[in-house]
């Protein structure tokens, strides 16, 4: 299900801020800054690179397994949760969630802020921030997925899986919400490729092509 900023699905109840209503209730002092939502930006990536870094430099600190693995699930969860309710929101104005209805049948929303009022709104350096974290930081765990696979390390490869799927659901979950339910990432890559050949053609056809010599060029060494 794709929803666009008026159309919302009932929630249950809850405390939170209705989507949509962040930018109606920011301080006015705050416009022009540089960073609009500076601990919100601080937070969507401090619980994943802690966790990275943790997950890296843990071997320093403790020997034990167990230690390493609850504090690496704790900073992952607290990501998962922080860039899944807040960070996305607030941030580029985007949202997913999940419902289930009276029937017992579990609905995936996926909402997207895309008014051009909205957009100009939205804070670049922010927005920035947002996707490289939310993309890099997978990569990362994708890296220590091989690294502990051939290294053989299959209790720490457990830990890496965890990490890659919460990483990887919040991931899909934004990519689905910029780009709309009803188009797939497949053919979103398609259409981008048609539109480059399509783009390179046109740009070959009205490009003057190289004709022959000028003749009255007169030869600068004679024999």
């Amino acid at each position: 299900i794709y929803l666009n900023w008026l159309q919302q699905v009932p929630l249950l109840d809850d405390d939170t801020i209705p989507f949509g209503e962040e930018e109606e209730m920011r301080d006015p002092s705050q416009a022009g800054q540089k960073y609009t939502h500076p601990y919100v930006t601080f937070f969507h990536l401090f619980f994943r690179v802690a966790s990275i870094v943790i997950y890296m430099f843990c071997g320093w600190f403790s020997d034990s397994f167990i230690t390493s693995f609850v504090f690496v699930v704790l900073f992952l969860s607290a990501d998962f949760w922080t860039v899944k309710n807040i960070s996305g929101r607030l941030l580029v104005g985007l949202r997913w969630w999940n419902y289930v209805d009276d029937d017992g049948k579990s609905h995936w929303v996926f909402e997207s802020k895309n008014s051009p009022s909205y957009q100009g709104r939205v804070n670049k350096h922010e927005q920035r921030i947002f996707w490289l974290g939310l993309i890099l930081c997978p990569l990362f765990w994708g890296l220590f997925f091989l690294l502990a696979l051939f290294g053989l390390k299959f209790k720490w490869l457990l830990l890496v899986m965890i990490a890659i799927a919460l990483n990887a659901a919040n991931l899909y979950g934004y990519i689905k919400c910029n780009y709309g339910a009803s188009k797939d990432l497949n053919s979103a890559a398609t259409d981008f490729v048609k539109t480059q050949l399509f783009k390179n053609a046109v740009d070959m056809m009205t490009k003057p092509s190289a004709g022959a010599p000028p003749t009255n060029v007169r030869p600068t060494g004679v024999v």
